[in-house]
Formats: structure tokens, sequence, C-alpha cells
């Protein structure tokens, strides 16, 4: 097991293995220059079942299901839900969360950051 910091409440890499990793179970979900979304189980929800109209009418303030999804991400282990993203319909998957691993790396072993409690602090 190497270094491993926080990125989200639910999301840590792994700097040595280069990994993406749970949280919650500490699962390797994919490769950290890889969008970690491809490593999650994905479920696409109705916005319908989650956000009800404010009142029924056609403009009634709740997303209209043909022009969004919910898109949520999930641990294959564990189920912890990662992510959710709002896309419109036939909108790729955002990659939102892209690190410099290597440079990262070369920060962490010449002294100049250090991981405490898996969070980086700034050494010099």
């Amino acid at each position: 097991m190497g270094r491993k910091i926080i990125i989200t409440e639910y999301l840590e890499m792994d700097i040595d293995e280069c990994q993406w990793h749970c949280s919650r179970c500490g699962r390797q979900l994919i490769d950290a220059q890889t969008n970690y979304k491809k490593g999650c189980l994905v479920n696409s929800r109705d916005p319908r079942e989650i956000h009800n109209p404010v009142f029924e009418a056609e403009y009634n303030f709740a997303p209209d299901p043909d022009w969004v999804r919910i898109i949520e991400f999930y641990c294959p282990e564990c189920g912890t839900q990662i992510e959710t993203e709002y896309l419109p319909l036939g909108h790729p998957i955002t990659h939102d969360i892209e690190i410099d691993v290597d440079s990262l790396r070369a920060r962490l072993d010449s002294g100049e950051l250090a991981i405490v409690d898996k969070r980086l602090e700034v050494i010099a």
C-alpha cells in the first residue's frame, strides 16, 4: 500500500501505485491517469425520481427528463455513492479531476510537500 491522499469525500488516490480508491472500503477503482468514473458502477436516473414538480403545469421548475438525466457513480465493492452529475441526454461523462501524478510524486519526494492524515501539506 502506497501513500494515499484524499481527493473528495469518497475518493482517494494512491500516489505510489497511481490508482484511484474508494475512501470508504479502500477498493481500487482504476488507474489514476484515467477518469475515476470509468472504474465505478453507473446508474442513470430519471430526474422525476428525485425532483417533484413544485406545481402541476407545463413549466413546473422540475428537471425535464427529455433534456437531462441524473448520473450516479458508485463504488463496485461497497456501494458508496462517489459522485453525481446532471447531464443533458447524450452528453459524455465529464472528466472533472485530472492530477499530474508524476509532478506530485516528485514534489513529495523532494520534501516540498508532505502527506499528513491523507492530506497534502506544504513544507517549504
